[in-house]
């Protein structure tokens, strides 16, 4: 379950990053927008303003998240429907394709890739954000925890892992062969946080929810302790702050012509 309130605690460093993928894509007019992996729609409901005459549809299997979204459809222009990105079709081709940290929750990015080509008009494009930072110093620390003797045979395999997401050129490589144009590039971000345990509480409303739907609600608190204490040692706070670096792979596709 997804809680809109714990993903939106940092809405201003979570929306960054589509903006930043968006700035790259170079399209004028597309009549149809599909947003996979919407969340609450706030970012979703832009793409309207950037491109007015086009039809924008969120999807996100989320019903809570969908929920929030709702309040954000505009009949005609822009829609929320509930589906698995893994298996989600579109009703016509797709001429802007875009997709915002959502990809690291899919398995076999390989069949995913060649359904997503396969869903752009003759002239589409692909645009895409994956969070890229699963072989860092706050995954080890997850997986360290993870892997204390009283919770480890539950949380055996749950979660993010260092293979959710696969290096820049496999990408590329792939959308290659796939008859795509790539503009590929890596971010590492610099998030300056706030708080008594600023990293807990980011992975709090994202890559800790499956682990944590786990646990029984009696060994929540000292998982989230253990967890706060390998995240402090990792990323010591200095002056009040916190220094989160967070690296985020970013591609932009077009059909080569």
């Amino acid at each position: 379950m997804w809680n809109p309130n714990e993903y939106l605690k940092f809405v201003g460093e979570r929306s960054r990053p589509f903006f930043d993928l968006l700035a790259q894509v170079d399209r004028t007019e597309p009549r149809f927008i599909v947003d996979l992996g919407c969340g609450p729609g706030t970012l979703t409901a832009t793409l309207v303003d950037r491109w007015p005459n086009a039809h924008v549809l969120g999807i996100d299997n989320s019903a809570e998240m969908l929920e929030q979204a709702q309040a954000r459809a505009i009949s005609g222009r822009l829609q929320f429907e509930r589906g698995d990105i893994a298996a989600w079709s579109p009703p016509r081709p797709v001429d802007l394709l875009v997709s915002n940290a959502a990809f690291q929750w899919v398995d076999d990015h390989e069949r995913l890739f060649k359904r997503l080509a396969e869903m752009l008009a003759a002239d589409g494009t692909l645009a895409v954000q994956i969070p890229s930072q699963f072989d860092g110093p706050c995954y080890a620390a997850i997986a360290r925890t993870a892997g204390d003797p009283r919770w480890a045979q539950r949380l055996a395999g749950v979660g993010l892992h260092r293979d959710s997401v696969m290096p820049p050129w496999w990408y590329v490589d792939r959308l290659h062969d796939l008859g795509l144009n790539v503009n590929a590039w890596e971010t590492t971000y610099i998030h300056v946080l706030t708080g008594d345990t600023p990293i807990l509480d980011w992975m709090r409303g994202t890559a800790l929810r499956p682990l944590l739907a786990r646990l029984d609600s009696a060994e929540i608190p000292e998982f989230e302790r253990q967890l706060a204490e390998r995240f402090r040692g990792a990323y010591p706070p200095r002056q009040g702050v916190t220094l989160f670096p967070f690296p985020r792979l970013f591609l932009v596709a077009e059909r080569k012509r």
